[in-house]
């Protein structure tokens, strides 16, 4: 029997419970489109702020080149469950996914002091200019496996949700 909501959110899951996993975790897979329509995407170290996420890259990387102010992209949260057991059996990660409006800021020397602390810690040491990438998710989070037990994974109807970014 489906947890889900005629319209497909569920109600099992909280806004919070998201952002709280999402808290626990430094490390996406960020998509987007190049302005000449080519797909990309790559793992990016992200920190949150409030409801938002932050993610660094240097300011001539293809990321802060080509990812337009205002522009939606796409990312993947991997969620890695199973402890030990996961050395001995293939368990998928759980993940978020949802789609952002990026707001990209002007390059300039990455002042550590100025991001939160937790984020600032995961940065590698750098002397060139950065960009922050602010990134504001929009629409839903779509879930797998979050809030729910490892044998419940195994059943999508159970272990997928689709909860508000609101």
């Amino acid at each position: 029997m489906s947890t889900a909501t005629s319209a497909g959110i569920s109600p099992r899951l909280t806004v919070e419970e998201v952002w709280r996993t999402l808290d626990k975790h430094s490390f996406a897979v960020m998509s987007h489109v190049t302005a000449s329509g080519e797909p990309r995407s790559s793992g990016v170290v992200y920190g949150t702020n409030g409801r938002r996420l932050l993610v660094v890259v240097a300011a001539s990387s293809w990321k802060a080149r080509t990812i337009a102010e205002g522009q939606l992209v796409a990312l993947t949260v991997p969620v890695r469950r199973g402890g030990l057991l996961s050395l001995l059996f293939p368990i998928p990660p759980a993940a978020i996914s949802f789609g952002a409006r990026a707001h990209v800021g002007e390059p300039c020397p990455l002042d550590r002091d100025s991001l939160p602390p937790r984020f600032a810690r995961l940065l590698p040491p750098t002397h060139d200019l950065s960009c922050v990438i602010e990134l504001t998710p929009q629409g839903h989070f779509l879930t797998y496996g979050i809030g729910v037990s490892m044998m419940a994974m195994r059943d999508p109807e159970v272990a997928l949700a689709r909860v508000p970014v609101a």
